[in-house]
């Protein structure tokens, strides 16, 4: 069975749903608050001339979400499954981001066990890419049971490419 990289995923509190084009606008809103991206490689993706790039390749990938609050219908963020290896058994996780408002409210954990309870339906292992200087994120990934592999230069689409860590959760292990 091949995997679908877009299928919707909900609990009660967080909806995933397939990125479409009609969510630039309400995405973009998220995404251009500069605190957003000051741990992250690409720090200027606030601008919307950057962050139309990265948008761009959300929906090139076919595996882009938006991250719905249901309690308050908002766009809480975006999202990604990515570079599925069916041979490996393995897929990655990434391109994540929250509006603050939601930082440290136990939502992120909550959207990763959604897309790790569907992605080990068909992989025994998942990766993470996390930038080099982002603390933030690599303290979370960390929590979530993930333990670092490596470190990678990552081209991201239509950027300069820049150091990730690579981090691992086995199907074993983890949450």
């Amino acid at each position: 069975m091949e995997i679908n990289l877009q299928p919707v995923l909900e609990n009660d509190i967080v909806l995933l749903a397939p990125l479409v084009e009609e969510d630039f606008e309400n995405l973009y809103a998220v995404a251009s608050d500069p605190k957003v991206w000051e741990q992250h490689p690409n720090k200027d993706r606030w601008q919307r001339e950057v962050f139309t790039t990265l948008f761009r390749g959300a929906m090139e990938s076919g595996g882009a979400f938006r991250i719905v609050d249901k309690k308050t219908g908002e766009v809480a963020g975006s999202t990604r499954l990515y570079d599925y290896d069916s041979v490996e058994k393995s897929i990655k996780i990434g391109y994540t981001f929250y509006a603050t408002r939601y930082w440290g409210t136990g939502l992120n954990p909550m959207v990763k066990r959604l897309m790790l309870d569907y992605a080990f339906q068909f992989v025994d292992r998942v990766y993470l890419h996390v930038g080099a200087t982002n603390l933030r994120s690599q303290i979370a990934v960390s929590r979530l049971g993930a333990t670092k592999i490596g470190e990678e230069t990552v081209a991201y689409y239509g950027e300069q490419p820049k150091l990730n860590f690579v981090y691992e959760i086995r199907k074993s292990g983890g949450l």
